[in-house]
């Protein structure tokens, strides 16, 4: 009895792999902090997680596949199994329709069919029965553990629906609801459970990288792969900056030697070394004046200065009004100014301070009288000289305006000898102090015109200069500014490289240290999957001289994979698909599937097998029907074949095995039941037809004769089979003898007398058990034929006697 820990699936549980991985980075000495921080960064807190964790189910078995107008099932028909540990065939003939039995359970659990990809449209558009296309519905009855054991998947269509039109539902004990494809496909990705004849090649033949990432993921290693992808990746992004860093330098150069600059060559000489002095770079850039020159250059673009138009109507202003002054100013008017302005101080003072003695003669007194008579002549000097204070006031006004027009030199134009500008600025200078003096010149008649030769001269001269700075910039544009942005976006991504130096090596180094523990970790993990397919190949090359050595897996994801299978050839090295036959192929493949399909921790406990006997000798088959009986021991296996001599093996071999027999009837309708034995089924079927009173005696009697001639034949098959194996007869060569017997009496003179007699001497050696057993032999034979003019139920008495002495 086993033991709770034997039993209990977390007791059988591997260590998280992220601490597998922590014990091997300890465990080596060549592993720096900055490496083991790397690896287990890029794990993260990832473990080695059950892949049906969120998938919820486990133990699931077939309890049913029903099935209504869909590929070669017309009415609807259920095909009943066992849902537990066993083997159960289900067996007709090509066309009977057992296949479409598997492919709609593929379909209803993975909602596609493998035989069906790469085909054309026309082979997908024929999934509809011809006799009953509608309602087209598959069911498939699965029983699971857990809480609710019971579980339904359907896909029905509705009329006119195509393929991928179906409702998809599963219906539980809580009730009905949409299937949860998505929840499904990582299980049924990672343990397929179904095998059709069209895989069982592709699983060799295939895309190599095919089965590497099928057996990979099986592995529980995809968490290392993510990691390592990472870590791949982050190296990647910076070794691409860094080359790119290096390849802009490289192109910087060869343009700064294009470019006729004293800053052009300086910075040459600081990008030329593999690894530059950055600091030093960036003091030439940002440090001088390289950043600097084209906008103090732009700044003498922006210099302006006032209109020619103001300037012309200040200048005739200020003429207006020194020709006013010059007409108006006679020795009268001067005259009346003076004393008007000693009376008006007078009066202020007289009237503060009245009366009192006048302040300038110092005899009159200045009393009211004589401040009405001041007011008087106040009055009549104000009108005299009113001309020309006018003309007065007017000048002072516009000689402030002529004063604000001139401004000071402008710092742009400030001559630096430590940094000369790189356009000549002297004419312009001079012209603006000249311009600028005029602030503190005071009037005379030919302020005028010396303030329009100044502004013009200053006008000339400046529009000369921006148009030389303009050519300048252009210049500029054309050459080094272009360079300028650029060094500074070569300048920030260097240091993004100088300051990811140490990272780099360290990536790497974690890279390679990663890549070579998952292939340590593959290996561990490849080891049991390795055994099972070994012996399941052991099992099947009954008499091949090509024997299965080791499994690896070579390459990794991001690089050129493929499964490496080491064979030998009459113990010599050599390659597999190159040596192999069909059937050796399709051996290796369900060498492949097998424990693929059957881990442990699989939550499916079924296989289903369509036609793997095609292409395989005799001596496959047997080996093939130990397999399955192995495998059946702890998995439901259902093989679907229409080969007659894998359930003859089983019987042969007597492999504990439920046998289904799937007939095709008229339009479609498909029949399914139990088969045992042929022989007792066709004399089953014999006694039914005795019993069946709607048949025509002639008819009935040639159909039951027919039905104990193929007993006949099944039992001398099953006896020559069976002496001819156990006296030492290779498998080929008894496959020869069967194939080699064309009739009745030859398959039983092969059974009774062996591969060296004669079907001549038949005759004797059956009359010595008895006449009847001659006359069972003819009339089964002839009776399909013509008349025999006997009872029927005597010839199926006789028959069944017969084969009771063959079985012996």
């Amino acid at each position: 009895m086993r033991t709770n820990s034997e039993t209990d699936p977390a007791s059988r549980r591997a260590p998280r792999l992220a601490q597998l991985v922590t014990r091997r980075l300890e465990s080596d000495p060549a592993v720096t902090s900055d490496i083991a921080h790397t690896v287990l960064t890029a794990l993260g807190d990832l473990e080695t997680s059950e892949p049906t964790a969120e998938f919820g189910a486990a133990g699931i078995f077939l309890r049913a596949i029903r099935v209504r107008g869909f590929r070669g099932i017309g009415a609807e028909t259920t095909l009943e199994l066992a849902p537990g540990p066993g083997l159960t065939l289900v067996v007709g003939r090509n066309g009977s329709g057992k296949s479409s039995f598997a492919e709609a359970a593929e379909l209803a659990l993975t909602g596609g069919n493998r035989r069906w990809d790469g085909r054309s449209a026309a082979w997908r558009e024929g999934w509809r029965n011809l006799h009953e296309p509608e309602p087209a519905r598959i069911e498939l009855e699965l029983l699971a553990g857990g809480e609710r054991p019971e579980l339904t998947v359907t896909k029905e269509w509705a009329p006119g629906a195509a393929l991928s039109e179906a409702r998809w539902t599963q219906r539980t004990v809580a009730g009905r609801a949409p299937f949860p494809a998505r929840r499904w496909s990582v299980p049924l990705e990672l343990y397929r459970p179904f095998l059709s004849y069209s895989e069982l090649g592709a699983l060799v033949d295939g895309k190599p990288s095919e089965l590497f990432d099928a057996l990979h993921q099986l592995l529980g290693l995809d968490e290392l792969t993510v990691a390592q992808e990472t870590i791949r990746m982050r190296r990647l992004e910076l070794e691409r900056a860094a080359r790119d860093s290096r390849q802009e330098r490289l192109e910087l150069l060869a343009e700064l030697a294009t470019v006729a600059d004293d800053r052009a060559v300086r910075m040459t000489e600081l990008l030329r070394p593999p690894t530059p002095d950055l600091t030093a770079v960036e003091a030439e850039l940002f440090g001088s004046d390289i950043g600097s020159e084209p906008d103090g250059l732009r700044a003498i673009v922006r210099l302006r200065l006032p209109a020619e138009a103001e300037v012309a109507d200040l200048a005739a202003r200020l003429s207006e009004c020194g020709a006013a002054i010059d007409r108006d100013a006679t020795a009268d008017a001067e005259a009346d100014l003076r004393i008007l302005e000693l009376l008006t101080r007078a009066r202020d003072h007289a009237a503060v301070a009245r009366p009192c003695p006048c302040p300038v003669c110092g005899q009159g007194t200045l009393d009211a009288d004589w401040s009405r008579a001041a007011d008087a002549s106040i009055a009549a000097l104000t009108d005299r000289v009113a001309a020309l204070a006018g003309a007065r006031s007017a000048l002072d006004s516009a000689l402030r305006a002529a004063r604000a027009l001139p401004e000071q030199l402008p710092t742009e134009l400030a001559f630096d000898p430590r940094n000369p500008p790189s356009v000549d600025t002297a004419a312009v200078r001079h012209a603006w102090t000249e311009w600028a003096a005029l602030t503190d010149t005071d009037y005379t008649n030919d302020l005028p015109g010396r303030l329009l030769a100044a502004h013009a001269r200053l006008v000339d001269e400046l529009e000369l200069l921006q148009q030389g700075t303009r050519k300048e910039l252009d210049r500029l544009d054309e050459v080094w500014a272009p360079l300028t942005p650029r060094i500074a976006a070569w300048l920030d991504g260097a240091r993004e490289v100088a300051a990811h130096a140490d990272e780099l090596r360290t990536v790497r180094k974690a890279e390679e240290w990663l890549k070579a523990a998952t292939a340590g970790l593959r290996g561990e993990r490849m080891a049991p999957l390795e055994t099972t397919a070994r012996w399941v190949w052991h099992s099947l090359r009954q008499q091949s001289n090509v024997e299965l050595g080791g499994i690896r897996l070579q390459g990794n994801v991001n690089t050129a994979r493929r499964v490496l299978l080491d064979v030998t050839v009459d113990e010599v090295d050599g390659a597999a698909l190159g040596v192999m036959s069909q059937g050796e192929l399709h051996a290796l493949g369900l060498s492949l599937f097998l424990p693929r399909a059957t881990v442990e921790d699989s939550p499916f406990r079924f296989v289903m097998i369509d036609d793997p006997v095609q292409a395989m000798d005799p001596a496959k088959v047997d080996g093939l029907a130990r397999v399955l009986a192995t495998v059946a021991w702890t998995r439901q296996v259902v093989v679907f074949t229409h080969d007659e001599r894998l359930a003859e093996a089983v019987r042969r071999m007597q492999i504990d095995a439920r046998v289904l027999e799937v007939q095709r009837r008229e339009r479609s309708r498909v029949e399914v039941r139990v088969s045992g034995d042929p022989v007792l089924r066709y004399l089953d079927d014999a006694r039914a037809l005795t019993r069946t009173p709607q048949l025509p005696p002639a008819i009935a009697d040639e159909l039951v004769a027919t039905c104990c001639r193929s007993a006949l034949e099944a039992a001398s098959l099953a006896r020559a089979r069976r002496e001819l194996l156990a006296a030492g007869v290779d498998h080929r060569e008894v496959q020869r003898l069967i194939d080699t017997a064309q009739s009745t009496r030859a398959m039983v003179a092969l059974a009774v007398l062996g591969p060296s007699g004669r079907i001549e001497d038949l005759g004797k050696r059956l009359a010595r058990e008895g006449k009847w057993a001659v006359g069972a032999l003819r009339d089964a034979t002839a009776g399909a034929h013509v008349p025999i003019g006997r009872s029927m139920h005597d010839l199926i008495a006789d028959t069944e006697k017969l084969v009771d002495w063959l079985a012996r």
